[in-house]
């Protein structure tokens, strides 16, 4: 049986050679890194398969996708400093 799962990618520039990370709304606290995105596709996919294989372990339910949606939001800076 097949499940698609919906990821989340951000590029970060926190060191030198950047990275890029992975999350998966739908698993709450299931995330990973890597170096490319290949890699990062490779140790996302492995971390849903923990999460989901500890979920059944523990007889917990599987959730079920949810609709997300992405967007920005533009915020004054005057109030910052």
């Amino acid at each position: 049986m097949l499940k698609k799962f919906t990821l989340i990618l951000f590029f970060y520039e926190a060191v030198l050679e950047g990275g890029y990370i992975a999350l998966v709304p739908a698993l709450p606290g299931c995330h990973t890194q890597g170096e490319t995105l290949e890699e990062t596709e490779k140790n996302i996919k492995e971390a849903i398969e923990l999460y989901l294989e500890s979920l059944i372990i523990h007889q917990e339910k599987i959730k079920e996708e949810f609709k997300s949606f992405q967007g920005t939001v533009r915020v004054s800076m005057s109030h910052v400093f």
